[in-house]
């Protein structure tokens, strides 16, 4: 067994430095590419985004009961972020610090400034682009605009279409991935280690897995069964009373610890900007990192966390009641926004503000502590053992609804691939790789984890940037319609049946 993931992890170092190595230069751009071909959006438009987002909660077409295969707004959102908003929050964040340094924080933050243009222009494509499915279910994802939109271009037809299948391919395997492996293996880590049940995790079956492991790992098998087997409608229902409750305890949490330690914010922050250009003494001398590492660990990190980039949230998004593809395509903006800008800063302010990494040369200052449990140790500082619990139940719930949320997101794919009858199938398989999770080493499952991503990144990001075109064009249709006042021809669908029913509902 060790032999074989020993073999396992060889390979997969191979492909994960190959395609990030890669693929980050493509991600940054496609973010400054949006970013510029929309007027910098997210900055000279953020009182509309935002007052169209959080500002309308209260309104019945957006957080209202929907009848009918769709969600609403706010559940598309809430379980978006529950997909997105997860392990990488927390031991995502610890990672990157750990491994790159302070400055990583810094490039999460780029990330996610760009990423909110590129998740934007996903979900703008994604509503545009949707069709409704044997179910009479929306359906719609990356796979579609390659299909549909690369694939219609002069000479793309089979570029498109290959692009797509292996877009729907990659999907897959990253719900295996960040969506089952990575999240349930930071779950039991983090139990096993706050909730030590000594006659279970003594009984060892391999280096690093006990009885423990397996006993945890088959509880969230059965779990996740009642709600995925319910469908979206009651993974949409479980998402938007879950998500907002645990973002909240955690940044309350979170803000509680950072201003304990209130003297050590300035230093915190001179540093993240200070190691974002330099290599931390520490870990140059030791890891021979570079300045480029740091760069990779924050983008990279940030990536996993937000998911700006993988065309994933768009597979929930397109299941909207909205109509405007542009109206989705802000909530798209404020995901990234409140994933990165908001809990992954609490988290990186925790880990830097506790004393936990010497801010002078980055080197790591709990023994025994690990990128999974490096939070963990700064809230008990603080709280003592109830700490460590509290983050054991927030990544518990944060890595659990990210599991729920991309089974939807590979049931898309799947349909995609072989048809609305045969997603059953994958649920099955989706439920074995939950227990997977559980079983695999720590640093294993995570670096799957990043490889899947990669592989996932390219072929939506060459459909983001061969599209881009429309997005812009559908950008000033909206602004041009609904602030500015012109009475023009909105652009909503392109399908004319769905475009001229969506009409009506405007």
């Amino acid at each position: 067994m060790q032999n074989f993931f020993n073999g396992l992890t060889s390979l997969n170092d191979t492909l994960n430095s190959f395609i990030w190595g890669n693929g980050l230069y493509l991600l940054l751009a496609t973010g400054v590419l949006m970013t510029i071909l929309t007027g910098v959006f997210q900055v000279t438009r953020l009182r509309h985004w935002f007052s169209e987002t959080m500002g309308s909660l209260f309104k019945k077409d957006v957080s209202g009961h929907v009848k009918g295969k769709s969600i609403s707004q706010f559940q598309a959102l809430c379980t978006a972020l529950a997909a997105t908003i997860g392990v990488g929050n927390i031991a995502g964040v610890a990672a990157a610090i750990v491994a790159g340094g302070p400055g990583a924080v810094f490039w999460m933050w780029i990330a996610a400034f760009l990423g909110m243009m590129t998740n934007y222009s996903e979900n703008v494509l994604g509503i545009y682009y949707r069709r409704k499915n044997a179910d009479g279910e929306w359906s719609g994802g990356a796979m579609y605009y390659l299909q549909d939109g690369l694939g219609k271009m002069k000479g793309c037809k089979y570029i498109g279409k290959i692009l797509a299948v292996l877009f729907s391919v990659f999907c897959i395997l990253a719900s295996f991935g960040i969506g089952a492996m990575g999240q349930i293996n930071k779950i039991v880590v983090n139990i096993v280690s706050a909730f030590d049940i000594p006659s279970l995790s003594s009984n060892v079956l391999y280096e690093g897995v006990s009885a423990y492991h397996v006993i945890i790992g088959a509880v969230l098998v059965i779990v996740a069964t009642l709600i995925i087997l319910g469908g979206l409608k009651r993974i949409a229902s479980f998402a938007e009373k879950v998500v907002p409750v645990m973002v909240v305890l955690f940044v309350v949490g979170s803000l509680a610890l950072i201003c304990t330690n209130y003297t050590q914010i300035g230093a915190a922050f001179a540093s993240i900007f200070k190691y974002a250009f330099t290599v931390p003494a520490a870990l140059g001398g030791v890891g021979g990192i570079v300045v480029k590492d740091i760069v990779t660990q924050g983008c990279k990190r940030g990536v996993f966390s937000n998911e700006a980039g993988l065309g994933s949230s768009v597979m929930v998004h397109s299941n909207s009641n909205v109509v405007e593809p542009v109206r989705q395509g802000l909530w798209g903006i404020f995901e990234v926004f409140a994933d990165t800008m908001i809990v992954c800063t609490m988290t990186a302010l925790v880990v830097l503000t506790t004393g936990l990494i010497n801010l002078d040369t980055g080197a790591l200052m709990v023994e025994g502590a690990s990128d999974a449990t490096l939070v963990a140790k700064a809230f008990s500082g603080l709280f003592g053992i109830w700490g460590e619990r509290f983050i054991a139940v927030a990544i518990l719930l944060f890595a659990f609804t990210t599991v729920l949320g991309w089974d939807h997101y590979g049931s898309k794919a799947w349909e995609y691939l072989f048809g609305t009858k045969s997603v059953k199938a994958y649920k099955v398989i989706h439920l074995i790789t939950i227990l997977c999770g559980a079983l695999l080493t720590s640093s294993l499952a995570w670096d799957i984890s990043d490889t899947f991503n990669g592989l996932m990144m390219v072929p939506n990001l060459i459909g983001v940037i061969a599209l881009s075109g429309l997005v812009v064009r559908i950008t000033k249709n909206y602004v041009d319609r609904r602030l500015r006042g012109k009475d023009i021809k909105p652009i909503l669908s392109v399908d004319p049946e769905i475009q001229k029913e969506q009409e009506k509902n405007l």
